[in-house]
């Protein structure tokens, strides 16, 4: 690569281990450097040739995944903040995780295939419980380490919920299970540790954080954030305009909703800041844009892959439904921002410091062909793995096209750990949530659950979906989407079919206040890492989140009883339609929640903003046309009588926010 473009990449590493630190991931310098990255290279090459060339039994392969994730998470993720930092070797307990965690995988793939062969007459023997416990044990610590304490709980609690089935009273109770009939679901089974959730990553979701690596250290950040700036960078608060467009475009292809906190966010909340706006706003509209990426296609986090094979649908469908819901998401906290600072007398950045579009199309538009690439595939009915991988190659052989984003073999490398690395988080919350559906399955717990919501909630859909709006939010704390998603979805999603609603509006009801919990109090992932670079209160940086990002609590419900907005059962043409109201109404919307259309409005004004909102997102002909002649109504007043008594002060001339170093590359 060029000498600049290599000192921007190496930047944005020296970047990373800084918040690798704060998130404990550990470095190692020396022999065990070179350790790390051979294993990142075996296992994304073995990964890449079974599920594109090669073949292999499904559980056998999901368990050397597991086997790849304890030794990455016992090298790479300290018990302890003492035994983090830089090392040269780890630690005597790492060294214990990972030889029991090891041995019990070796044991499970040594003899898996007697086992599945000759399942009813198979001798079970202590050695099978055994190497269950341990392998069940370790994971939990793995958990622990990479997730963190949350999730850990929460499958320890379904855990023992097994065994604590008889001495809970009423409906709840059940009659208790053995400990070696629960490791044989846990372990041994395919409804536990190894089932839908680590196959969906094992098969699919690795090779799309591989490829979302592969990507960004080919320059297509700079590309994504550079576009921004051309599109938005001038106009009224320009920089959290950047950071919705840039951040929204960076999820589509990463899926995480904190990865791209820690990126983009570390450039775009000190920008808005210094153009004038809170801190703790500037950190909401970060955390919103980050977190609206996990529901934004072409790749849709860990959840998308797993929805799609629990419903038993293309990946394409899941991808078609998201794209209006997104499309709206996106739209309002652009306009959010858009009114924010129209309201506060803001201006954007200089001109002379926005890079030309036809300039950044000219040295990085080439970068954009991976990403159609995939996109080509996935809709032509290639499976989602061959996709990534395609785009994989795509993007290495695109980036040679010019000397400035050309990878060397060294970024090569480089890219393959980095995507390993990230892996890690997403795949051991997948394992661990494999023991929280093993366990609702074997207890008949989510039939328990979702009986008596069906009692609370009688005939009414409305009631169901409430419920299932706060279990998806309250699980969802400081829980990775995906496995909040996983849990939800096996508890309450049947709830919302048995009641009328399709599986995949059932899903993806379930799957939007997931995601959503990254930036929902007490505990919002998103929200308290944006927090931490604005400077701000994380309690106060999630609140404006959720106000900023309320059209995607709200979105869901519309959905729920009119699937015209994920292209479910309707035509093209329908949706369409539906989509264009409902983006007028997210306009009024985000007015109404800012106080300012085209000029500042008063309480009459945004209580009849508000009113217009949901009759145009409520796709109805009627109630649309109602809606339109109300925002239009508005509009003739605000033009008519405009309250100039509150307009906002005029401000200070404020500097340019890239005035002293020049264009700052995001």
């Amino acid at each position: 690569m060029s000498e600049k473009s290599t000192e921007t990449l190496e930047e944005e590493h020296k970047q990373m281990e800084i918040l690798d630190e704060e998130g404990k991931m550990r470095s190692y310098t020396g022999f065990m450097k070179w350790v790390i990255t051979a294993i990142c290279i075996v296992w994304a090459f073995m990964l890449m040739y079974f599920n594109s060339f090669g073949a292999m039994e499904a559980l056998i392969l999901r368990a050397y995944t597991l086997g790849f994730l304890f030794l990455m998470a016992f090298l790479l993720f300290p018990a302890s903040k003492k035994s983090g930092g830089k090392r040269r070797l780890p630690t005597i307990w790492d060294m214990i995780c990972i030889i029991g965690s090891i041995a019990a995988i070796i044991y499970f793939v040594s003899i898996y295939e007697t086992f599945a062969r000759e399942w009813g007459g198979f001798h079970r023997t202590d050695w099978n419980y055994v190497a269950g416990a341990v392998g069940t044990l370790f994971l939990f610590e793995a958990s622990r380490r990479v997730v963190g304490n949350t999730l850990s709980i929460i499958a320890a609690v379904f855990l023992a919920y097994i065994f604590l089935g008889p001495y809970i009273p009423g409906t709840f109770g059940h009659g208790g299970f053995t400990v070696t009939r629960t490791i044989s679901t846990m372990f041994w089974g395919a409804q536990g540790i190894f089932g839908i959730a680590l196959g969906v990553f094992t098969t699919f979701v690795f090779m799309f954080v591989l490829f979302g690596a592969f990507l960004k250290n080919s320059g297509f950040t700079d590309f994504v954030n550079d576009l921004a700036l051309t599109i938005a960078g001038s106009t009224a608060g320009g920089p959290a305009k950047v950071a919705v467009l840039g951040s929204g475009l960076m999820g589509m292809v990463n899926g995480s909703a904190i990865g791209n906190v820690v990126t983009t966010g570390t450039v775009t909340i000190p920008l808005m800041k210094k153009t004038g706006y809170k801190k703790h706003f500037a950190g909401a509209v970060e955390a919103v844009a980050s977190t609206g990426g996990l529901f934004a296609p072409p790749v849709m986090g860990a959840a998308g892959f797993i929805m799609a094979e629990f419903i038993g649908v293309p990946y394409t469908t899941i991808m078609l439904a998201a794209v209006i819901p997104a499309l709206l998401y996106f739209i309002t906290v652009f306009m959010v921002v858009h009114f924010e600072a129209k309201n506060l007398g803001l201006s954007g950045i200089s001109k002379e410091n926005i890079p030309s579009a036809i300039g950044v199309l000219k040295s990085k538009g080439h970068l954009i062909v991976p990403l159609a690439v995939l996109v080509y595939l996935l809709v032509i009915g290639t499976t989602p793995t061959y996709a990534a991988v395609f785009a994989l190659f795509a993007t290495i052989l695109v980036s040679a096209v010019r000397k400035s984003t050309r990878m060397s073999f060294r970024m090569i490398i480089q890219s393959i750990e980095d995507g390993c690395k990230a892996a890690v988080a997403v795949g051991v919350a997948t394992a661990i949530v494999g023991i929280i559906v093993g366990a609702v399955t074997l207890t008949s717990l989510g039939l328990v659950v979702g009986n008596n919501i069906l009692n609370l909630a009688g005939d009414s859909l409305l009631i169901a979906g409430i419920f299932t709006m706060v279990i998806s939010i309250i699980m969802g704390m400081g829980v990775p989407a995906t496995a909040a998603y996983i849990i939800v979805a096996t508890v309450s999603a049947p709830l919302l079919v048995e009641l009328g609603a399709s599986v995949l509006v059932a899903h993806m009801f379930a799957f939007f206040y997931a995601a959503l919990s990254n930036i929902t109090p007490p505990v919002a992932l998103a929200s308290y890492a944006a927090a931490g670079i604005a400077n701000a209160s994380p309690n106060k940086v999630s609140m404006t989140a959720v106000r900023i990002g309320i059209t995607g609590f709200i979105i869901p419900f519309f959905f729920l009883f009119n699937p015209v907005l994920l292209f479910d059962g309707s035509s093209y043409s329908a949706s369409i339609l539906a989509a264009i109201t409902a983006i007028i109404g997210v306009i009024a919307l985000a007015a109404g929640l800012q106080g300012w259309l085209l000029t500042r409005a008063n309480i009459a004004q945004r209580l009849i903003l508000f009113v217009s909102a949901f009759l145009l997102v409520e796709p109805t002909f009627l109630w649309d046309l109602v809606g339109i002649g109300l925002l239009i109504g508005i509009m003739a007043w605000q033009k008519v009588k405009p309250t100039k008594a509150k307009q906002p002060k005029k401000k200070k001339e404020t500097a340019d926010p890239m005035s002293d170093n020049g264009r700052v590359k995001l």
